[in-house]
């Protein structure tokens, strides 16, 4: 290759990752970084501080709008893009905020992908359109008090009375949940575990806001408690029973993470890198010191590292689908390793690493709820652990 056609270096994309992206693709990615830039950026850090996001009824519709809700499923007003493209809007979305991602993360990979998988035409049509719309809202019901890793064990059940189902629940950690129009909620039943699609306004649904929470403060964040909650029997999913339903969904909310985790990651790479330039200390910018190039150097390798591999379950998605093993090697790596990206962008800025005048801090507190939620890294080593050797460790 001549020296008049070599790329030149780009420390925005250090690998040159951006060659094996389509220009769809790439499109799609910037789509999503403008509305974030203009719409989201300027309010983020004020949302995170007094924990609670003023308009999310007018974010959603504009959420909606962009074209990011339930945008990897097909038909019933939902985009139809493909996995990888999907996965870049994550990124973009938790490069401002994890929250932004969760919210859409839950209304998309969760809810929607619940009943657009697993429910009845009647209520796909019903939800999916309005849904994607962000005119309705929804939440995924499947954590509860006593029973996170461990979903087998949920107490929340649902009987049989007459032609109608009485739902009994409590759940716990539930994203949007104080905004949701629609929840779908997963319980005991003596056919097994069901899911159930349900209005949150029928009589006896409630869901108090969680407060006092430090991280993904710029997110809703909820117990859901069903008393006596009577549902119709077309309420129930009819297309799934056992665990395999919620499992399903968790596996897409999960891919999303992997993507989602380079955006924070790549945010507080990026602030610290103008940080260190502007910084100076005993006669010069800190990013001239070797102890901080060495930093950058590592933390630079971890956000390619895990983009690629990102990049790699995304093609794999697209193709063939991805095992749930695959998924939870890359959701173990890639929070992980932004987490440590974020800590070490942290001490780069030093004292003013703590301030929300910089978006390092929040991305820090909001990794170590990504770095528990949809698997904590126990679970995904042991699943890891378990496909390598044959052999189940959870008990």
């Amino acid at each position: 290759m001549s020296t008049s056609t070599r790329r030149a270096f780009d420390p925005a994309d250090p690998a040159g990752i951006d060659l094996l992206l389509s220009e769809q693709e790439r499109d799609v990615r910037e789509a999503v970084r403008t509305f974030c830039d203009r719409n989201v950026e300027p309010h983020v850090a004020t949302w995170f501080e007094n924990g609670t996001i003023p308009d999310i009824r007018e974010l959603a519709v504009e959420l909606g709008s962009l074209g990011v809700l339930g945008m990897h499923l097909d038909g019933y007003g939902c985009p139809g893009m493909t996995a990888t493209e999907y996965g870049l809007a994550c990124l973009e979305l938790e490069a401002t905020d994890s929250g932004l991602r969760s919210l859409v993360s839950v209304q998309g990979s969760l809810a929607m992908f619940a009943i657009h998988r697993w429910g009845s035409e009647e209520q796909k049509n019903q939800w999916l359109p309005e849904m994607a719309a962000g005119r309705a809202i929804g939440c995924f019901g499947l954590t509860e008090p006593d029973a996170g890793s461990d979903p087998a064990s949920m107490r929340s059940r649902a009987r049989r009375d007459g032609d109608d189902w009485v739902l009994d629940a409590r759940k716990m950690w539930i994203t949007n949940g104080s905004v949701a129009d629609v929840a779908v909620v997963w319980a005991q039943t003596d056919e097994g575990i069901r899911g159930f699609v349900v209005p949150t306004d029928t009589p006896g649904f409630s869901a108090p806001l969680i407060k006092h929470k430090m991280s993904l403060r710029a997110s809703v964040t909820s117990e859901l408690v069903l008393d006596g909650v009577r549902l119709p029997n077309d309420a129930v999913l009819p297309g799934v029973t056992g665990l395999k339903g919620p499992l399903s969904c968790l596996n897409e909310a999960r891919y999303g993470i992997v993507w989602g985790a380079m955006g924070a990651a790549r945010s507080s790479l990026h602030t610290a890198l103008d940080y260190a330039g502007q910084r100076t200390q005993f006669g010069k910018p800190i990013a001239g010191f070797q102890l901080t190039q060495s930093k950058f150097a590592d933390m630079t390798l971890e956000v390619v590292k895990g983009t690629l591999l990102a990049l790699h379950l995304g093609r794999a998605k697209d193709a063939t689908g991805l095992l749930p093993v695959e998924v939870s090697l890359g959701k173990l790596n890639n929070v992980r390793e932004a987490l440590e990206v974020c800590r070490t962008a942290r001490t780069i800025l030093g004292a003013n690493g703590i301030s929300l005048e910089y978006p390092v801090i929040r991305h820090m507190n909001n990794l170590e709820s990504v770095l528990t939620y949809e698997g904590t890294s126990e679970m995904h080593a042991l699943s890891i652990g378990q496909a390598m050797t044959g052999i189940a460790a959870f008990r």
